[in-house]
């Protein structure tokens, strides 16, 4: 199955990243270096922008 393009953009992804506190790791290391856990955390935290912005309509 291939992706048909990004979910998230970077800007998304580095703003979040910093609420959360893992930017530090992303600009140091690289995304790759981010824990599974945080990954999870990213992802729950804009399912939860999401929904706010949902609800806002």
């Amino acid at each position: 199955m291939s992706r048909q393009g990004k979910v998230m953009s970077e800007e998304l992804k580095e703003e979040i990243a910093k609420e959360l506190g893992v930017y530090n790791t992303v600009a140091s290391e690289g995304w790759g270096s981010v824990s599974s856990r945080d990954c999870g955390n990213m992802v729950k935290k804009a399912i939860e922008m999401a929904q706010r912005n949902i609800i806002k309509k």
